[in-house]
């Protein structure tokens, strides 16, 4: 069974693009930064594109209920957040528990709630840093962990050269957690029969 996901992304769409051209049901792209290279590949592929920028709204819960009601307006079953740069509220989390992933660029717990992970990693001179893919819960990049794959960081590497080699783990990674998950969903959804 393949489940209609729904990717937020923030950046350029490389995880998003990955999904896509895997093959995977990308049913919509949700983003806060309308001019984004994720945004602009669900327009070219014709991906329904929800465009929620902050300024549009109020306040964070009321900018998460508009998004979490377009997602289900269009049958989302499952969420990917794929360089998503907001914490979301409560109520959306609600919405999708159990259906939502994240994927972050370090092995959690380490480097953890930012998004400057791999700068983090270099800082602190480790020698293996990696990837993450973990359910989303209220704890800012501390739900239950799926899968995590280690890089190891080079002498010679920079943030950016160390951050093309853990997307190379984020782009394997993240539609093995999707199936994975899929496969969890469609388990207790035939168990409830």
């Amino acid at each position: 069974m393949s489940l209609r996901i729904g990717v937020l992304a923030s950046g350029k769409g490389s995880n998003l693009r990955n999904l896509v051209e895997r093959g995977l049901l990308v049913s919509a792209v949700a983003t806060n930064r309308p001019s984004c290279g994720a945004a602009a590949f669900a327009r070219d592929r014709g991906i329904p594109l929800g465009e929620f920028s902050q300024r549009g709204f109020d306040s964070l819960e009321q900018r998460d209920t508009a998004m979490r009601d377009w997602l289900l307006g269009l049958g989302v079953e499952l969420v990917v957040n794929a360089g998503y740069d907001r914490i979301l509220s409560g109520a959306f989390i609600d919405a999708f528990r159990g259906r939502m992933l994240n994927v972050h660029p370090s092995l959690l717990p380490a480097f953890g709630g930012g998004m400057d992970a791999v700068q983090q990693a270099l800082g602190r001179g480790v020698k293996v840093t990696g990837c993450t893919v973990h359910l989303v819960t209220e704890d800012v990049d501390a739900g239950p962990i799926l899968l995590q794959a280690a890089v190891p960081v080079l002498p010679d590497d920079t943030a950016e050269t160390l951050h093309a080699r853990i997307q190379v783990e984020e782009h394997r990674l993240l539609p093995e957690a999707i199936h994975l998950l899929e496969q969890r969903i469609d388990s207790t959804r035939a168990s409830l029969r």
